[in-house]
C-alpha cells in the first residue's frame, strides 16, 4: 500500500501542542506521498496547493467537499477562494508548524481531484 493511501486512510490525532513540528526532512518525506500540486512553504511551517476550476460553482463544490473533510478530521485549512480558484494552506497552529495531520488532510483532498 502506498504512503498516500496510508495517509488518506488515517484520521487526525488531536494536537494541543507539546510536540515538535516536523523537520524539513520529515516534511519532504511526507510530501512525496501527495500529488505534485502540494508544496512546502518557504518557512517550512505549512503545505499549500492551488487549484483552478472552470467556474465558481465547481470551486464551491470543491470547497464544500474540503470543508466536510476538515470538519470530520477537526483539522481546518486556511483558504483563499475566488471565481475560478482555491488556494489551500495547512499548518498545525498549536505547534506553529507541520504535523502528520496536515499531510493526512492533504492526502484526503488529493482523493477529490
Amino acid at each position: 500500500m502506498s504512503m498516500q493511501n496510508l495517509l488518506a486512510d488515517r484520521s487526525c490525532a488531536p494536537c494541543e501542542g507539546g510536540v515538535l513540528p516536523f523537520s524539513a526532512e520529515q516534511a519532504r518525506d511526507h510530501l512525496t506521498a501527495l500529488k505534485p500540486v502540494w508544496k512546502v512553504n518557504e518557512s517550512g511551517t505549512a503545505i499549500e496547493a492551488s487549484y483552478r476550476f472552470r467556474d465558481f460553482y465547481r470551486v464551491m463544490s470543491f470547497v464544500n467537499a474540503l470543508a466536510h473533510i476538515a470538519n470530520a478530521e477537526d483539522h481546518h485549512p486556511d483558504l483563499k477562494i475566488g471565481y475560478n480558484y482555491c488556494h489551500v494552506l495547512y499548518t498545525t497552529h498549536a505547534i506553529k508548524g507541520l504535523s502528520e495531520n496536515d499531510f493526512i488532510c492533504a492526502a484526503k483532498i488529493d482523493r477529490l481531484s
